[in-house]
């Protein structure tokens, strides 16, 4: 039985070990994306799932996923889903996080696939440790960064060699930095560094491309793990994991242990 926790001290002994792997996450974002749904998030209101909800979101979540219109990223989406590779880890999206239906749609994707876990695998009951044991851990690498363009970066606790700046709807709009990098990492025989990556769905397509040909580095899908820390507010409305953690409010998803 895949233990949430256990899979989170996996990925912590990669990084203090210092072995190579891609860790890529499926949430529902992609999960939407593959199924062909539309979504979009706007400063004021979300739509998603075929309803409208009124908010308040950050710069940095504003994105958009329009099926008549994108089709071939979400084919390129599909293509980073199916892509098996040692150490080539996937999280997908959780039955108690998205419920059964939707959990169930990926499976014919990924049944013989046994480098999956979850998706939130960093977040909710892992966050605690993510910030506490696998972030210090961050300053014994060479650390190329992949975030948006309002991240402060000056103030995390681990230095960044290079910043590759992103905005929103970055899975279209930044398309053309996976090229970018790619060149980069080989003009400049780019070797056993960590990569970080906050660039919501481009970071699937920029780790599957580097992975796929640059596999001795170590690639990290991080999401808004680290926003509190670099000036950015939009996750004060839309990440109760990093509230319960950073403003100590009482919820239940700090202490949440994702299901299989």
């Amino acid at each position: 039985m895949k233990d949430f926790h256990k899979d989170f001290d996996l990925l912590l002994e990669f990084i203090k070990a210092k072995e190579h792997f891609a860790f890529t996450r499926f949430s529902d974002g992609e999960l939407y994306m593959m199924q062909n749904r539309k979504f979009k998030i706007e400063k004021d209101k979300v739509f998603l799932r075929g309803q409208s909800y009124q908010g308040k979101w950050g710069e940095e979540e504003l994105k958009e996923f329009i099926p008549e219109e994108q089709q071939m990223y979400r084919e390129k989406l599909i293509e980073t889903f199916k892509f098996k590779k040692h150490n080539y880890i996937k999280g997908i999206s959780c039955k108690c996080c998205v419920g059964e239906e939707d959990w169930k749609w990926q499976q014919p994707h990924v049944s013989e696939d046994i480098q999956l876990t979850w998706s939130n695998l960093l977040i909710n009951g892992n966050y605690t440790r993510f910030i506490e044991e696998m972030v210090p851990e961050f300053v014994k690498y060479s650390v190329i960064y992949v975030c948006n363009k309002s991240a402060n970066i000056q103030k995390l606790p681990f230095d960044v060699r290079k910043v590759f700046r992103i905005g929103n709807n970055c899975h279209v709009n930044d398309y053309h930095l996976i090229e970018e990098i790619k060149s980069w990492v080989k003009d400049n025989n780019i070797k056993h560094h960590l990569f970080l990556f906050s660039a919501a769905t481009l970071t699937n397509y920029m780790i599957y491309e580097l992975y796929k040909e640059h596999d001795k580095n170590t690639y990290l899908d991080i999401g808004s793990t680290l926003n509190p820390l670099m000036d950015m507010d939009g996750w004060v409305a839309s990440r109760a994991y990093l509230r319960g953690y950073w403003m100590k409010e009482n919820n239940q998803y700090i202490n949440m242990k994702c299901v299989w």
